[in-house]
Formats: C-alpha cells, structure tokens, sequence
C-alpha cells in the first residue's frame, strides 16, 4: 500500500525496464491475479476496459513465445510474460459494466441507460481501425499501472512490442476481436537495469 505521495514518485524512478532476470524465481499465480485485477482501476473510453490478458507461465510455452519475439532472453528467463490484448468488440460489455455500476452506487439507472444508448450508437458502427486504437491507447494506461503496481511489490518488469503479432495470433488462438498489443516480463531482476536519459521539459512542453 503506497502511504505517501514519495512513495509513488520513488516507485516511479526506480522502475526500470529490466532485461535480466532469475529464471529460477517464480511468481505465484495468486500474485500475478492480484498485480492485474489492482491494475483494472486504470481509467479507459467510457469505461468499456478494452483490455484482455494472457499470462504465460510454463516454460515450455515461454520458450516457443521467445522464437515469436525476436529472440529476447528476457522472455524465457522471467517469472512470468503478461500479454495485453486489445478487444475491438469491448462494447458488447455496456450494459454490463453499466448495470454493475448501478448495483455499485456510482450512478442511477438513467444515467446507466444513457451511457449504454450512446454506446450502442457510438462504437459498433465505428471502423475496426478506431476500435483498435482505442483499445491499444487504453492498454497503455493499464500496462503502465500493472508495471507500477509490479514495482510496489517488489517485481522487475519490461514491456515488449517487438515480436511477430500475426504468429502470436495464430499460435495462442486469439479470436477475431481480440488482438495482441504488448509483452509484459515480470519476475526478479539478475542484473542492473540501464539508466535512461530524458529530454528536457522545454523540448516537450509548451505552455500557452
């Protein structure tokens, strides 16, 4: 639990992307389930949480997913690879999410009846090419929340976009609505992660 402001400005500076790791440390699935269900608070279009993962654990699987992904150490070695998929059909969760919303008390049932009208309107009729960008904006602010959370309890991570998303696809049987976004390793580093530079705020800001 984060107790302070500096304790998160802390987990922010020391997560690094991490690309050794301790093949023999192993995360428990328990652990894992609860780095990724604390994760879902992040916030996403319309509350229609896009985001879909597949959380290989077995060695074997982690060494065939190493040949999809260009051949990266760190994808057999840690504990654990989360893959985040996008779903481009997420609106066929609205009444779902909106009637668990009521039951919650976060809104009333007119309220809860608008948002699943505009829904219905809005994004089964939107291009597959908007779904997915809207998934995929989504998954990173979920991705980035897991690797914070990660950090918090002590796990190293790095997230991965390198690989062959049309094998993945078809190797791990994805149906035709969801698709792989990124790679998560997640496990104990062996090894110091680089330091990183950053560009300073006047190269990447303006204020007007």
């Amino acid at each position: 639990m984060l107790t302070t402001t500096q304790d998160l400005y802390t987990i922010m500076q020391e997560r690094k992307s991490v690309r050794k790791y301790d093949p023999t440390f192993k995360i428990t699935q328990a652990q894992l389930e609860e780095i990724i269900s604390e994760a879902t608070s992040a916030p996403s279009s319309s509350n229609l949480q896009p985001w879909r993962f597949l959380v290989i654990q077995d060695d074997a699987t982690k060494k065939e997913l190493r040949g999809i992904a260009n051949d990266q150490e760190q994808i057999e070695t840690c504990s654990a690879v989360i893959a985040v998929l996008g779903d481009a059909e997420m609106y066929k969760n609205v009444e779902k999410i909106y009637t668990q919303n009521v039951a919650e008390g976060h809104m009333g049932e007119e309220q809860k009846n608008t948002m699943i009208k505009n829904t219905n309107y809005l994004y089964p009729s939107a291009p597959l090419e908007i779904l997915k960008n809207v998934a995929t904006f989504d998954a990173g602010l979920i991705s980035m929340q897991l690797m914070l959370i990660a950090k918090e309890k002590g796990f190293d991570t790095v997230t991965m976009g390198g690989f062959d998303k049309e094998k993945f696809t078809k190797r791990f049987e994805l149906p035709q609505n969801l698709f792989p976004i990124v790679l998560i390793a997640i496990g104990k580093g062996a090894a110091p992660a680089y330091g990183s530079s950053r560009l300073p705020l006047s190269d990447i800001a303006r204020f007007i």
